[in-house]
């Protein structure tokens, strides 16, 4: 069979020269063009990761995907501002030494919303080509750092022991890859599983079986596939009957990113607590955060959620969920998530540090470890960040009291050394410490 993959996993642009490439902030021309559209222009589930139709797919992700919904509740959070609309013009460089406004650096990375809060304030927000306010936004892997709060509240609860194996709450994992490992190996993504992501090998067995069946990838024919015909249907067949060990390494000695693992997480979220992981997201998190909108979550071919990265809301909406956690999980005077799992965010070990050194992917990169579904800058100020393909991040920086939130549909997927992502973090970086300052 030939196989097209231009869904979740492939990289259909490739940064060939490492450098900047520059956006503009206005559509470009191409997606969604015409009522309806025209041919050549048309949206599909075939092309929604590849730029330029990305930056309407991105936004839109119910059209392209199944998705379930997470409904907001109670009060409104306010966030009064933008108060410091100057934010704008603060100079910043990008990764290459370039130095421009903020705002201009944004643009030039395929950015599509950015939103920065510090304290309880909106100080400064932009959006662009066509994104706003109220319009969600593909989290990507961002939703494996919501995953790994929602579990904290049954760890805190002693229903789930993190040194216990996965197959103690998750008895079809027996045999899998994820029988030996802890859910703490899962959660800082070091269970040496004989299953590598990859975003650009089309023959790979992460196009062929775990992106269609994850529904997040584009496969001629995965769509058609009925439960009664297929052995690996939806994601979870995938986990328990495909994923072996990995037998020439063992658990935690590595760090080796596998999406696989937020799955397992999810697994035992909905298992554990007896509720849908959507439910358990709305019950336990949306519905306190004060958010302005309802999120949704897209879903695998068996219509369960895509824990790993199907989560979709509004900027706004994202920078609320960082705000909760970069104030030690709490919210309006309700412990939302226990302080303590909060804190342990940021509780680095050496082998949590020696790990990432080792992985030569991201030596380019700033990151200091990587831990409970978190990406680590700086520890002793509790800066890190919840990170998605394409340029998704919730950055959070306690020192500095700030949290900022960003979208973007930038044309390459893997955030390791790729300039579009390093340029935006590292203006993000430079704005805290002023902020910081102030």
């Amino acid at each position: 069979m030939k196989i097209i993959f231009l869904g979740w996993f492939l990289v259909t642009y490739l940064l060939a020269t490492g450098s900047v490439v520059v956006a503009s902030e206005e559509a470009e021309p191409g997606a969604m063009q015409g009522i309806p559209p025209t041919r050549e222009t048309q949206a599909t589930m075939k092309n929604y990761r590849e730029h330029p139709f990305s930056q309407w797919t991105f936004r839109n992700a119910g059209g392209p995907l199944n998705v379930v919904m997470i409904p907001r509740e109670g009060a409104i959070r306010e966030l009064p501002g933008p108060t410091q609309p100057e934010l704008a013009e603060y100079s910043v460089s990008d990764v290459a030494g370039k130095t421009m406004g903020f705002q201009a650096l944004f643009a030039a990375n395929h950015a599509d919303g950015v939103v920065v809060v510090r304290g309880d304030e909106l100080l400064y927000e932009h959006y662009f080509h066509q994104f706003n306010a109220h319009a969600q936004h593909i989290w990507f892997s961002m939703s494996k750092s919501l995953a790994s709060s929602a579990l904290g509240l049954l760890v805190a609860e002693g229903k789930v022991d993190l040194l216990a194996s996965p197959v103690k709450y998750i008895p079809e994992l027996k045999g899998s890859g994820f029988e030996r490992v802890t859910v703490q190996h899962v959660l800082d993504m070091a269970s040496s599983v004989d299953f590598h992501e990859t975003y650009t090998n089309v023959d790979s067995d992460f196009a062929i079986h775990y992106a269609p069946a994850l529904n997040l990838g584009w496969l001629e024919g995965a769509a058609d596939v009925q439960p009664e015909d297929a052995q690996i249907y939806g994601v979870h067949d995938f986990l328990g009957k495909f994923i072996k060990p990995d037998l020439k390494r063992q658990p935690g000695d590595n760090f080796d990113y596998n999406s696989s693992n937020a799955d397992v997480v999810g697994w035992i979220i909905a298992r554990v607590s007896g509720q849908p992981f959507q439910d358990f997201i709305q019950q336990n998190i949306w519905s306190k955060l004060g958010a302005e909108h309802d999120a949704y979550i897209a879903v695998d071919r068996a219509y369960m959620p895509a824990v790993t990265g199907g989560m979709n809301s509004t900027t706004r909406d994202a920078a609320r969920f960082g705000m909760m956690i970069r104030d030690r999980g709490k919210y309006n005077g309700e412990q939302i998530i226990p302080q303590a799992w909060v804190d342990a965010n940021v509780v680095i070990t050496d082998r949590l540090r020696s790990n990432m050194k080792a992985n030569t992917k991201y030596s380019d990169d700033p990151w200091r470890a990587y831990h409970n579904m978190w990406w680590v800058l700086d520890e002793t100020i509790g800066e890190y960040c919840a990170v998605g393909i394409h340029g998704q991040v919730i950055y959070i920086n306690r020192k500095a009291d700030t949290v900022m939130a960003w979208f973007s549909s930038q044309p390459g997927a893997s955030a390791a050394r790729d300039p579009n992502f390093q340029s935006k973090l590292k203006a993000a970086r430079i704005l805290a410490a002023h902020l910081a300052e102030q």
